[in-house]
């Protein structure tokens, strides 16, 4: 008969058995944080966003701040975007010649330009070049004012800060980005024939007259719409970041980085909403 071997019964080891469960209920204590803070910055910019809606439709509107601003960010921002509209309608149709030649379709190069810039490059581009210069400024700016606590003394002041430093702001950002972008538009248009002319011999007056008769009323529509949102956003987005930045020097640089970055995440969000609304619209 063969011998039985007694069972060995394993002790369980208990040290491993409590950093296992440490090991749990720290993760789940991460957790649970990223998810306060989640919610917790969520419900912010709802307040936000709420505040600032109230204020926009008060009695007491800072017209004189409101030019101010539209200046800062209208006027101020055409050398950049008198660059970018030309560079993009220039090498748009440099790149796009050759292939019209092959198939012989150069006459439809000023039409394919005029809405390629008017519907979707020439707004979605300025938007992000605006979602740079706008929005880095003004979180930076708003950042700056609540490090050296100049937000705490309006409000003791009685001055309220959120109608004269964010409504006028976002406001002014609202109006001037949509001019902006037919600006940059018109430009596009404009080193588009520049860009034809280098291998060509086309007329001003006949390219735009065979660009703008490929233009409908439609194609023009949503992207103004959606422009204004564009605006929106990127002031919206600058005056939260620097309005909400930390209490050290070093927040003002995070409150413009992450206004850009995130800027221009929903700039590019906005335009596939829009251009999904626009679809199901024309069908």
């Amino acid at each position: 008969m063969k011998k039985l071997t007694p069972a060995i019964k394993r002790v369980p080891n208990l040290q491993k058995a409590k950093e296992f469960t440490i090991r749990i209920s720290e993760k789940t204590i991460a957790k649970t944080e990223e998810a306060n803070s989640f919610l917790t910055d969520f419900a912010n910019v709802i307040l936000f966003i709420t505040r600032t809606l109230k204020e926009t439709f008060s009695r007491d509107f800072e017209f004189k701040e409101f030019i101010h601003q539209c200046f800062q960010i209208g006027y101020k921002t055409l050398p950049l975007i008198s660059i970018t509209g030309t560079i993009m309608g220039l090498v748009l149709t440099i790149q796009s010649r050759p292939a019209l030649v092959s198939f012989g379709a150069v006459s439809m190069l000023p039409g394919m330009v005029a809405v390629s810039l008017i519907r979707e490059m020439g707004p979605v581009i300025t938007a992000l070049i605006c979602a740079g210069k706008i929005g880095s400024g003004m979180g930076a700016e708003l950042g700056s004012m609540k490090v050296t606590e100049q937000i705490e003394a309006m409000e003791v002041s009685s001055t309220n800060p959120i109608r004269f430093l964010v409504v006028t702001r976002v406001l002014a950002a609202t109006l001037m980005v949509p001019l902006l972008i037919l600006y940059a538009d018109a430009l596009g248009i404009l080193g588009s024939w520049a860009g034809a002319n280098i291998k060509g011999d086309v007329s001003f007056i006949l390219f735009f007259s065979q660009a703008f008769s490929h233009v409908d009323f439609i194609d023009f529509l949503p992207a103004v719409v959606k422009s204004f949102f564009f605006g929106a956003v990127i002031g919206l987005v600058g005056c939260y970041k620097g309005y909400n930045a930390g209490r050290g020097t070093e927040s003002v640089g995070i409150a413009a980085n992450s206004a850009v970055v995130l800027g221009s995440l929903l700039v590019l969000i906005v335009d596939v909403i829009a251009v999904q609304i626009t679809d199901m619209l024309l069908l």
